[in-house]
C-alpha cells in the first residue's frame, strides 16, 4: 500500500485534493437547501403548514446526525473514498424521490435519503484533507473547504428557483440529481487523489486505544455543543429567512431568495478572508470564532428588530453571513486541536453530528414561532442562541490549552 505523508505533497497535489474535496463539500451543502427552497411550492401544491415542513427538515438532520456519528467509524475502517461515492449516489436518489413525490410520505422519504447521503461528508472531507494536504497549507484547505460549502448553499437558490420557475419544481429535482451524478463521475475518474489510509488497529498492540476512547475527552463534547447551538441559528436563516422577509417586509419570493444567496456568497467571501486569519492566529482560534459570532448575533438581532426597511434588512442579513464566514476556518482549526491522533474520522463525525442535531431541532422549535406569526422574534431568539455558542467556543479554547 502506498504511504501517504503530508510533507511529500506538492502544490499541485494539494490543489487537486483540495479542489475535489471542496467540490464534494459544495454538493453536500447544495443538498441542504433543496427541500426548504421549495417550501412555498409545497404549500401551494399540497397545502402543508410550516410545522409540517419543519418536520421534514428535522427528519433530514436527525438521520444525518445519527449517520454522521457512525460514518466516522466507517471512514476510519474502510477509508474515506468509498464512503464518499455511496453518499453522492444516495443524494441523487433523494432528488429522484422528491421528483416522484405525490404527498407528504414521498417528501419524507426524500428527506430521509438526503439525510443518509449528507451524513458522511464532514468525516470524509476532513479525513482526506488531514491526510493528503501538507500541514503549512492546511489552514487554506479548511478555508477553501468552507468557502465552497457556502458556494453550494449560494448556488442552490438560483439553481432551484431558476429551473422551477421555467419548468416546474419537479424538473428542478431531476436536474439536481444529474448534478450529483456528474460530481460522482468526476470523483471516480480522479479517485487516486482522494485515497486515504485505513486506521490499522492491532489486537495485541498495548498502545492501541479503544475505538470509543475519544468519547471520554470532555472537549469533544464541548465542540459538539458548539456546533449544535451555532447551527440552530443557521437553520433559521436557511429554512425560514425567505418566508420571514416576505412576511415582515412584503418583498417578492425571488428577492427574498436572492437575499439568501447573498448571505451565502458573503459567508463564502468571509471564509476566504478567514483562511488568512486562521493561518495568522492559529493559537487563538476560539477567540476569533467568539468575536465573529458575537458580531453576527448583533446583526441578526437587528434584522429581527423591525427597525429597518426591507432593503436594509436584506443587506444586514447578508452581512451576518460575512461575519460568520470569517470565523469558519478558525472553527475548523479549533476542532483539529481537540482531535486525538488516529481518530480524525470518528471525532469529526461525532462533533459535526451536533450540526445535524441543531438543524433537526431548530425547524421544529421555530416552525411553531412561524406558525404563530412571531417572525421577528424568530430572528432575535436565533441571535441569542448564537451568543450562547460564543461562550461554548471560549470554553473549547480553554480546555484545549489545558490539554
Amino acid at each position: 500500500m502506498t504511504t501517504i505523508t503530508q510533507t511529500d505533497a506538492s502544490w499541485r497535489d494539494d490543489a487537486a485534493v483540495i479542489g475535489l474535496v471542496s467540490l464534494a463539500h459544495a454538493s453536500s451543502h447544495f443538498a441542504h437547501l433543496l427541500l426548504p427552497l421549495m417550501f412555498p411550492k409545497f404549500i401551494e401544491t399540497f397545502g402543508f403548514s410550516y410545522s409540517e415542513l419543519g418536520l421534514l427538515m428535522s427528519v433530514f438532520f436527525v438521520v444525518s446526525g445519527v449517520g454522521q456519528a457512525t460514518a466516522g467509524f466507517l471512514v476510519d475502517r474502510l477509508g474515506a473514498r468509498p464512503v464518499m461515492f455511496v453518499a453522492l449516489g444516495t443524494l441523487a436518489l433523494a432528488c429522484l424521490a422528491a421528483f416522484f413525490a405525490q404527498g407528504y410520505a414521498g417528501l419524507m422519504l426524500s428527506a430521509a435519503l438526503f439525510g443518509i447521503g449528507n451524513c458522511s461528508f464532514h468525516p470524509v472531507d476532513f479525513t482526506i484533507l488531514n491526510q493528503r494536504v501538507s500541514l503549512p497549507r492546511l489552514g487554506y484547505a479548511f478555508s477553501a473547504h468552507g468557502l465552497t460549502g457556502n458556494l453550494g448553499w449560494a448556488v442552490a437558490p438560483v439553481f432551484m428557483v431558476g429551473i422551477s420557475s421555467m419548468f416546474g419544481w419537479r424538473a428542478a429535482y431531476m436536474a439536481a440529481a444529474c448534478v450529483f451524478l456528474g460530481i460522482l463521475a468526476l470523483l471516480v475518474w480522479m479517485r487516486d487523489a482522494i485515497e486515504t489510509k485505513v486506521v490499522d488497529r492491532k489486537v495485541n498492540d498495548p498502545h492501541a486505544t479503544h475505538t470509543l476512547a475519544f468519547l471520554k475527552i470532555p472537549v469533544v463534547w464541548w465542540c459538539f455543543v458548539f456546533f449544535f447551538l451555532s447551527t440552530m441559528t443557521l437553520a433559521i436563516v436557511q429554512t425560514f429567512s425567505v418566508s420571514i422577509l416576505q412576511a415582515m417586509h412584503h418583498v417578492s419570493f425571488e428577492s427574498a431568495t436572492l437575499t439568501l444567496t447573498a448571505y451565502m456568497l458573503c459567508a463564502a467571501a468571509g471564509i476566504f478572508l478567514g483562511g488568512f486569519v486562521a493561518s495568522r492566529w492559529p493559537l487563538h482560534s476560539d477567540r476569533v470564532v467568539g468575536a465573529c459570532m458575537t458580531v453576527a448575533a448583533i446583526f441578526m438581532a437587528l434584522c429581527g428588530s423591525g427597525w429597518f426597511g426591507g432593503t436594509a434588512t436584506m443587506v444586514i442579513l447578508a452581512a451576518t453571513g460575512l461575519s460568520i464566514g470569517v470565523g469558519g476556518p478558525s472553527r475548523d482549526m479549533m476542532i483539529k486541536k481537540a482531535t486525538p491522533k488516529g481518530a480524525t474520522g470518528r471525532v469529526y463525525g461525532m462533533v459535526y453530528s451536533g450540526l445535524d442535531v441543531g438543524f433537526a431541532i431548530s425547524p421544529l422549535v421555530f416552525g411553531v414561532f412561524m406558525d404563530r406569526g412571531w417572525y421577528g422574534l424568530t430572528l432575535v431568539c436565533g441571535a441569542g442562541v448564537l451568543l450562547l455558542s460564543v461562550l461554548v467556543a471560549l470554553g473549547v479554547g480553554k480546555r484545549t490549552q489545558v490539554a
